[in-house]
């Protein structure tokens, strides 16, 4: 859809011209650097696990068009309403591989959905993802374009659906991860490569590449930007497979807010393709409503 490439461009743009129109976010206190210091805190701590990704539980999510094609139920067999969950955190391996800078870690995120309203079909988990990584960080302070890139992180990470058979999606790439910040302001670039397959000899073949055409549908990367207002998070993640022809793509809108001193309310928004493997190539549109445990910023 064109309108997913036209977004990824606006968005872009709006953010960088946000960085320059503003000189008031360049004297706020970079939010990733409070973030990090957060982390280091507890780092050593072995009772305190250190996020990665978010960590959320939306126990009502509505998606207006669910993904009927993988199953062998029927099309009324599938709820749109459903649970949908994250759990992430990542473990520093190695510190200070480069005189005081660099650090190599392993990370984990389970996302999965939940049809736990779906008495007719036993309530089963529809989807589950596993997604082990392992990456290095590189702290930085270059000045672009009015903000600064603060971590730059490549890295290679494996991500599954566990299931066999018709139903078994997977790929593994490698990705680089450019931070770049400016107040309560925060721009990440994830750009990735996908590391070829081997191609099925059969649909029913164990071996070999169970979605060849992931990329035509998940593109080469994704583009976030996040923005904390006082105790509130407003964060945009866009992606795009930048082709004229046969365009594909996806945004996700996040709102978060506080509603305890430890947690806090989330409203999540998505709309396109990829929000799950076994959904890369249909179309979602979904918005939940929830908790969330630790937040981008």
């Amino acid at each position: 859809m064109l309108f997913h490439l036209r977004l990824l461009l606006i968005a872009t743009g709006f953010i960088f011209l946000l960085a320059a129109a503003f000189p008031a976010l360049a004297d706020t206190e970079s939010a990733l650097l409070k973030r990090r210091a957060q982390e280091e805190l507890t780092a050593d701590n072995p009772f305190v696990i250190t996020p990665h990704k978010t960590n959320y539980l939306l126990p009502y999510t509505y998606n207006s068009h669910p993904n009927t094609g993988p199953y062998s139920v029927g099309t009324e067999d599938i709820d749109n309403v459903e649970i949908k969950f994250q759990f992430s955190f990542k473990l520093p391996l190695i510190k200070d591989i480069f005189h005081n800078n660099g650090t190599l870690f392993f990370a984990y995120t389970n996302l999965s959905f939940w049809q736990a309203y779906n008495k007719d079909i036993s309530s089963p988990f529809r989807e589950t993802n596993h997604e082990p990584e392992l990456f290095l960080n590189v702290e930085n302070d270059w000045k672009i374009l009015g903000m600064t890139n603060r971590t730059n992180g490549f890295g290679i990470v494996h991500q599954s659906n566990g299931q066999s058979g018709t139903l078994s999606r997977s790929w593994n790439r490698v990705y680089g991860l450019f931070l770049l910040d400016r107040g309560n302001l925060v721009l990440a670039f994830k750009p990735w490569y996908r590391i070829p397959e081997d191609e099925k000899s059969s649909p029913t073949d164990p071996a070999g590449d169970d979605n060849p055409d992931i990329h035509k549908f998940l593109g080469y990367g994704e583009i976030y930007a996040f923005y904390k207002w006082e105790r509130q998070t407003l964060g945009l993640m866009v992606r795009n497979n930048l082709r004229s022809h046969d365009n594909k793509g996806a945004v996700q809108v996040d709102w978060t807010f506080p509603i305890s001193r430890r947690l806090k309310g989330y409203v999540q928004y998505f709309n396109g393709y990829g929000e799950s493997l076994i959904d890369y190539n249909s179309s979602v549109n979904r918005i939940g409503l929830g908790v969330l445990l630790t937040d981008w910023l």
